[in-house]
């Protein structure tokens, strides 16, 4: 197989006279020769691939196979040229029958020889303009009858529509498509990263819509905010009970979306909270989710958790900590300690004290050690047959009350002076 068809092109410049008049007509013509659309036939994912070891072992993974799209099969026994990913960083690693852009760029062998290429694959060509698949098969202008009702021709081109969750497309050994896999909806100045599967990041703003039939409204947008304030929405997984039709754009919902993290400037997002009972704030409880316009971070999903493994996980906040749940809030800890100045238990109104429990363990001990010497002395002491036998009980009795006299004036003592309960 010729190197140049295998591992890249002819280099761009070359018998190019700069000084020709028609120099931008040349190079519109290397770059055509340079930059080509080609078919994935297969990509290296893992050492299963038969070409795994050829192309680098793990340092091949994501190269692609590719045939061309100006002259497909030209290769025979299907021994494909290879390409790799462009960015060691960004990866965007394309499907079975989707179309890339290959470039010659340099390899390693740079430094033997300044001409020296490989060929590397760009990004996928937006056939379809929908981010869940861009597949086009080879003959596709003729397609099966189980695949002629998945394609709606128009005077814009062809446009894929999935309405039976088939297609006779090969997207590879494990992609299955969806057809209610749904494009998030631009808006003006928007910058949006899309997944295959309804997962995405919008940079995007305040943008003053109305709500558009079959799609929604842009909730975030709605209250007191300015066009053009900054908002950041990343979304895991678009709503379970979305429009089957998945060439229909979809707008973000913070309630029905699997999972989101919202970063706001001055909207205010309607979260549908599970609990905003604040009931135990005296005054000035917080403004309510759905109505607070300042900057704040929003997670929202079925679970969430946070865990670390190192250190501590600390909680910090200029006005208060509220934890809210509609069944119970549960600590589960070897120690809790809790240092405050005033600790109301029951409710915001508790006024009664607590008692200090070995206060309060010593002074019932100091009654019970008084009353028991005093009945001791009782228990002996015989009817009266001369002067002064009463005198030991008169002397316990003494002693008696001068104790209880002095417990009864330590009694306020017993109470805590910071937790309080109902």
């Amino acid at each position: 197989m010729p190197n140049n068809v295998s591992f890249g092109f002819g280099s761009i410049f070359n018998g190019i006279n700069v000084t020709n008049k028609n120099f931008a007509s040349n190079i519109a013509t290397a770059l055509n020769n340079l930059i080509i659309a080609v078919r994935v036939k297969s990509i290296v994912l893992d050492a299963s691939h038969p070409r795994f070891q050829e192309v680098g072992g793990w340092n091949g993974i994501g190269t692609i196979e590719y045939d061309l799209v100006s002259t497909p099969n030209l290769f025979p026994n299907n021994v494909w040229p290879l390409a790799r990913p462009v960015s060691s960083n960004t990866k965007v690693l394309p499907l079975i029958n989707e179309i890339v852009y290959v470039i010659a760029l340099p390899n390693t062998g740079i430094g033997e020889t300044t001409t020296s290429k490989l060929s590397y694959y760009i990004s996928t060509v937006s056939i379809w303009n929908h981010p869940h698949h861009n597949g086009y098969p080879v003959n596709s202008n003729i397609p099966p009858p189980s695949q002629q009702k998945d394609y709606d021709q128009s005077t814009l081109g062809s446009v894929r529509r999935v309405t039976d969750q088939s297609t006779e497309i090969n997207l590879g050994n494990t992609f299955i498509e969806r057809s209610n896999i749904h494009p998030l909806l631009p808006f003006e100045g928007d910058v949006i990263q899309e997944g295959r599967w309804g997962n995405s990041i919008r940079f995007g703003s305040t943008v003053k819509t109305k709500e558009l039939p079959s799609i929604g409204l842009n909730d975030w947008s709605q209250g007191q905010s300015t066009p053009g304030d900054p908002i950041t929405i990343i979304r895991n997984g678009q709503p379970l009970n979305a429009d089957p039709k998945g060439w229909l754009p979809i707008i973000e919902n913070i309630n029905t979306d699997l999972s989101s993290i919202y970063l706001t400037s001055t909207q205010t997002i309607p979260l549908n909270a599970s609990s905003i009972n604040y009931f135990s704030y005296p005054s000035n409880p917080p403004q309510d989710i759905n109505k607070f316009n300042g900057p704040q971070l929003i997670y929202n999903s079925g679970r969430i958790v946070l865990n670390t493994n190192k250190d501590h996980l600390l909680l910090s906040s200029i006005k208060s900590v509220n934890l809210n749940a509609v069944e119970s809030v549960n600590i589960d800890t070897p120690t809790t300690i809790i240092q405050s100045s005033k600790v109301l238990l029951g409710s915001k109104n508790a006024v009664q004290p607590v008692l200090l429990g070995n206060n309060t363990v010593a002074t019932l001990n100091s009654i019970l050690n008084n009353l028991n010497e005093f009945l001791q002395v009782c228990s002996v002491i015989q009817i009266p047959t001369a002067p002064g036998a009463l005198t030991p009980l008169n002397t316990a009795a003494d002693s008696l009350y001068s104790a209880l006299i002095k417990i009864k004036g330590n009694l306020e003592k017993l109470k805590s002076n910071t937790v309080k309960t109902v």
